[in-house]
């Protein structure tokens, strides 16, 4: 009966944390798009990247 009195106080802790953490996460916007990045994954680039500055200029050395 003893562990009652440290493990009611701990649950609450813990519940309160919890509680804080969702407040947090919800104020922050982590929870505003879901459905987004799922979507993103499945899109195709249409137009090629384009490379790094610079990378046009320099010339390959001529292989042997």
């Amino acid at each position: 009966m003893d562990i009652l009195y440290l493990l009611i106080p701990i649950a609450i802790l813990l519940v309160i944390a919890l509680v804080a953490g969702f407040l947090w996460a919800a104020k922050s916007g982590q929870f505003e798009d879901l459905e987004g990045p799922a979507h993103r994954i499945l899109m195709d680039e249409d137009e090629p990247r384009t490379p790094p500055p610079g990378s046009r200029d320099k010339q390959q050395p001529p292989e042997k």
